[in-house]
């Protein structure tokens, strides 16, 4: 958390998206304790994210496709591990919005109402377990090298928070072939929804459909219509089990 803040702090105050944006904004103290359980609990439970892997490798080893992958140099490897792991990680999290007891637990990712490199880490603790299990199911049955893996896991993590950033940064064509925080800022926009899922590479929206880039504008709001999900982060670890009626007489409030 100090190495993430010690690189987007400074770099959020240089290149500001708005004028007078805040370093502690609303919500910062909650979002620091979704990426303290993200980065620390689940790594203790790290046997829970390779479960789907580990059990399908225990009735079936792609031999073949294995030797063919280790014959590949590293840096194929790397770019084999970004493709691969955007691909699951696009329709993990497109059926996160779709389905309606998914997206409870998905809707808490939603509920910023702003974003910064900190807001990315908001994320419900099953969300992390499913994404994270099911992305790391191909990495681990086609035995990639083990330096081709950290490095695509430094670049991953870092772009994960670099998209969440609030710097007006003009990329150009690098929106094209790396998703941008521009783009990915669409995304937890209250409108248009359900755009922009690919975390990384954003031809996999113009292939299926879900693209969304006007021009240079950025988004004027964020988070969910009507700001279904409470504040705090043990509410929000326990609302999507709420009943719904109870659910709906606390939004009331």
């Amino acid at each position: 958390m100090l190495l993430t803040a010690v690189v987007f702090v400074p770099l959020e105050r240089a290149f500001p998206l708005r004028a007078g944006q805040r370093t502690f904004r609303f919500g910062w103290a909650n979002d620091a304790a979704h990426f303290l359980v993200s980065h620390l609990a689940v790594q203790t439970l790290s046997f829970l994210t390779l479960l789907p892997a580990t059990s399908l490798a225990r009735v079936w080893q792609p031999e073949g496709l294995q030797q063919a992958v280790r014959a590949l140099p590293l840096w194929a490897q790397f770019i084999a591990i970004l493709v691969l792991s955007d691909l699951v990680q696009y329709w993990v999290h497109r059926a996160f919005h779709v389905v309606p007891a998914l997206w409870r637990l998905h809707a808490v990712r939603h509920s910023s109402t702003a974003m910064d490199w900190l807001a990315g880490s908001r994320l419900h603790v099953f969300d992390v377990l499913v994404t994270r299990g099911l992305v790391l199911v191909p990495i681990f049955l086609l035995g990639f090298a083990i330096e081709a893996l950290y490095a695509g896991l430094v670049f991953v993590s870092f772009h994960a928070v670099f998209i969440h950033a609030v710097v007006r940064v003009r990329f150009g064509w690098i929106d094209r072939v790396i998703a941008t925080p521009r783009g990915h800022h669409w995304h937890h926009a209250p409108s248009p929804v359900d755009k922009n899922f690919a975390v990384h590479l954003p031809v996999l929206d113009r292939i299926f459909g879900t693209k969304h880039m006007p021009g240079d504008a950025w988004p004027a709001a964020y988070g969910i219509d009507g700001d279904p999900v409470p504040e705090g982060y043990l509410r929000q670890l326990a609302h999507p089990f709420r009943p719904r009626s109870a659910a709906r007489d606390a939004e009331s409030d």
